[in-house]
């Protein structure tokens, strides 16, 4: 299963950004640990892990502690080594959010008429990792349910809110 990690650090108002290896990490404190070497004095660290254009995680640290993760989708955890040790341990249910499975209410838009998350994904964790960001519970789940949103949509979505989606394409590039 391929992947791509990238980290990114808010540090003095900015953000930095960097490729992360996660290859041969042994448990989530490692991959914490990777993530802390990106910026260890960063306040805010955020690391997107899109795995075989199925599967997004995310991860976040405030001031190098109290890791939060989200996993778009718990079967992640069954593909693979790597899927196991981001989301393996995460509860089947979704926190920050009170309804995840009923339809939102119809007002003749496509978009609203969408269940607010995909019933065949089953996303794991915190959902609301990102809600202090201006990316709520709601907004990351419909996200990465969007018909045709790859991992690579959903974090360049999430890094245009940030502002920080030059850094993270510059990435991509390399």
């Amino acid at each position: 299963m391929s992947y791509f990690a990238a980290a990114v650090a808010r540090v003095d108002g900015g953000w930095t950004a960097g490729e992360v290896s996660l290859r041969g990490v042994t448990d989530i404190e490692e991959v914490a640990d990777r993530l802390r070497d990106v910026e260890p004095d960063a306040d805010l660290s955020l690391l997107f892990v899109e795995a075989d254009d199925t599967y997004l995680v995310v991860l976040r640290l405030d001031e190098g502690a109290d890791l939060r993760v989200f996993g778009s989708d718990s079967a992640y955890a069954e593909e693979s080594r790597l899927g196991s040790l981001l989301v393996g341990d995460l509860k089947t249910s979704v926190t920050g959010l009170e309804e995840v499975d009923e339809p939102r209410p119809s007002g003749g838009d496509d978009e609203t008429e969408q269940p607010a998350v995909d019933p065949e994904a089953d996303p794991v964790g915190d959902a609301d990792l990102l809600a202090d960001l201006g990316i709520s519970a709601q907004k990351l789940l419909a996200l990465c349910a969007h018909e045709g949103n790859m991992p690579a949509d959903v974090t360049a979505e999430i890094c245009q809110v940030l502002g920080c989606v030059d850094e993270v394409e510059e990435l991509r590039e390399v």
